[in-house]
């Protein structure tokens, strides 16, 4: 392997990583260069005899979007190259895209793309799903964050890993992905819609990066890499930080299930510790990851609003601040849907 280009070295050692030497480790392959590339990594440690991920296993998951005329066609192609890497099992999954979907088509196939995913670990019994997000992805992720007027852990984008899965490739070019398939004569597909200026990110990619690129600094892909790391490291602390501090703000629940925050407490908190512990609460009593205009709302019962709510939040939550003479005065009461 020492003609093997050095993108190829660096994506060995950070599959390496990241494999479960334990258990079945699925790729997650569309064909494209990043996951050809991804799989060729990681097919050197399915192959490998020693040190600490031998015989790691390693298969395959193909997912069918149906979305282009080709799809059976690149599907079969990959499943080939898949196997003659050495990679088993080798499967391919259909995903179901709802294109009346009101999040828009990106985000329906990436619905679809994830439960398919999901499917295969359990049908195939794996532990862990390997995913070709590269650099480039990073990049253009901080820049929807932006666009979005996202906070601090959309600008952190795409995390390395959560839950099962897996993203080896975050340091690595998507030139680095295609020299690595040129090294080892693989044929990688483009999918049409990743040059496709309908969708925002292939926008960002073809047009908006490069103009930024040409008329702000030619690293701007580097220092939006690094502003992720950065922000990640942030999001993380506070998020610990929010994750400590909730249990002891929490009054045991009602037999409802309605939770109590002690109210003096929580407005004595910095803001964006406030924030993420009222999201925390949300979330405990099951709803949904709550807006920051939501989340803003609610932060104003604590922070000395005339009005007590309720705030209607996500999954049916409603938040209000305990009116005096009652029991609930100086606590922040959050009331899921049955409450």
């Amino acid at each position: 392997m020492s003609g093997a280009p050095s993108a190829w070295h660096a994506a060995r050692r950070a599959v390496g990583e990241m494999l479960d030497p334990h258990g079945l480790n699925l790729v997650a392959c569309s064909g494209g260069a990043d996951s050809l590339a991804l799989a060729t990594a990681a097919a050197w440690h399915h192959h490998r005899a020693t040190g600490p991920s031998a015989a790691a296993q390693v298969g395959g998951v193909v997912v069918d979007h149906d979305l282009h005329p080709d799809s059976v066609e690149v599907a079969g192609r990959t499943v080939s190259q898949l196997k003659k890497l050495g990679l088993e099992p080798v499967r391919i999954y259909s995903a179901h895209v709802d294109p009346e979907s009101p999040l828009g088509p990106e985000a329906a196939a990436r619905t679809g793309r994830y439960q398919a995913f999901r499917k295969a670990m359990v049908e195939l019994g794996a532990s862990r799903i390997l995913l070709a997000h590269t650099k480039d992805d990073q990049v253009e992720q901080v820049l929807l964050g932006l666009a979005r007027g996202s906070g601090t852990r959309s600008l952190a984008g795409i995390p390395s890993a959560r839950g099962p899965f897996r993203r080896p490739l975050l340091n690595l070019s998507r030139s680095d992905t295609e020299a690595i398939c040129e090294h080892y004569q693989l044929q990688w597909w483009n999918d049409p819609a990743n040059a496709d200026p309908r969708f925002l990110r292939s926008k960002i990619r073809t047009e908006i990066l490069p103009y930024l690129e040409r008329e702000l600094s030619g690293s701007l892909r580097e220092s939006l890499a690094r502003t992720a790391k950065i922000a990640a490291d942030d999001a993380d602390y506070m998020e610990s930080q929010a994750k400590d501090i909730f249990p002891v703000l929490l009054e045991d629940p009602d037999p409802n299930g309605a939770l109590r925050l002690k109210l003096k407490a929580l407005r004595a908190e910095p803001p964006a510790i406030r924030r993420r512990v009222i999201a925390l609460a949300v979330a405990a009593a099951g709803g949904a990851n709550p807006s920051f205009e939501r989340l803003s709302a609610a932060e104003k019962l604590v922070t000395g609003s005339r009005s007590t709510g309720p705030v209607e939040m996500e999954g049916h939550i409603r938040i209000h601040r305990g009116a005096r003479q009652t029991p609930d005065y100086g606590k922040l009461v959050i009331v899921p849907p049955s409450g």
